[in-house]
């Protein structure tokens, strides 16, 4: 049996890299998609030597140009798409509302949400009708509250996870369903930003550190066995709803 291809955003790095390798080795056809990288050749290069057709594709979330380019290469290279994993996102500005300027909140929000949009609408019509696309998106514990210093990425994480339940109640009778899963605290370069944030500007600066300190961030590989089950195989029932990684 041939297993339908998924689509990967932010598939260089961290969960979205480990994500896609899981979804490989389970024998899917895997479009791994990020800003292009060596990062990016590599992974593409690997996943091609794992499932035939795999492929690394450049696609920067923030560019509307390079998601519409992106969109043109899958439609070119399939008539289905069998899920679509939005792990792709941006932590920053992490600073006080009050001097975060507008270019970086927007920013924020056009990577995590309006990318997210954009990407998905741009493929709609390899999604569903005959045969089930389940849409998965990276939630965060920052979209149900708040965070001094992280305004723009606790906004758009609570927006991405109504994002995920309106296309589920859209979804229901073409069958796409889409569920969104906080994948934890996890030792990714989204960390190592957070870390390297002006204390003056992030007051829980120190926390962060000693989480990293402390050895108690989760491994990429780890995350992205838990999240394999829920991504391949939710259910109908499942979609619309919210998970925490730490919970499967």
């Amino acid at each position: 049996m041939v297993l339908p291809v998924f689509v990967v955003t932010g598939a260089s790095k961290g969960i979205g890299r480990a994500l896609a390798l899981e979804l490989a080795h389970a024998g899917h056809c895997v479009y791994a998609l990020a800003r292009a990288s060596k990062e990016l050749d590599s992974i593409g290069s690997q996943l091609g030597e794992i499932t035939a057709g795999s492929v690394s594709i450049d696609c920067d979330l923030s560019n509307p140009t390079s998601i519409k380019d992106a969109a043109e290469v899958i439609i070119k290279r399939t008539d289905f798409i069998g899920g679509v994993v939005h792990n792709a996102g941006a932590i920053g500005p992490v600073k006080p509302m009050a001097g975060a300027t507008t270019d970086a909140w927007s920013h924020n929000i056009q990577v995590n949400l309006i990318g997210v949009q954009d990407l998905t609408q741009r493929l709609y019509s390899l999604l569903g009708r005959t045969d089930r696309t389940r849409i998965t998106v990276l939630s965060s514990g920052a979209s149900q509250r708040p965070i001094a210093s992280w305004s723009a990425y606790c906004v758009s994480k609570a927006g991405l996870d109504m994002w995920s339940r309106c296309l589920a109640e859209e979804g229901k009778s073409i069958q796409i369903s889409s569920v969104s899963v906080a994948p934890g605290v996890v030792d990714t370069g989204m960390q190592l930003e957070i870390r390297s944030a002006p204390a003056e500007d992030f007051p829980s600066l120190q926390s962060f550190i000693d989480l990293h300190e402390n050895g108690d961030l989760a491994k990429s590989e780890t995350v992205a066995k838990q999240l394999l089950g829920l991504v391949t195989s939710h259910t109908m029932e499942q979609s619309g709803q919210r998970f925490d990684v730490r919970e499967l």
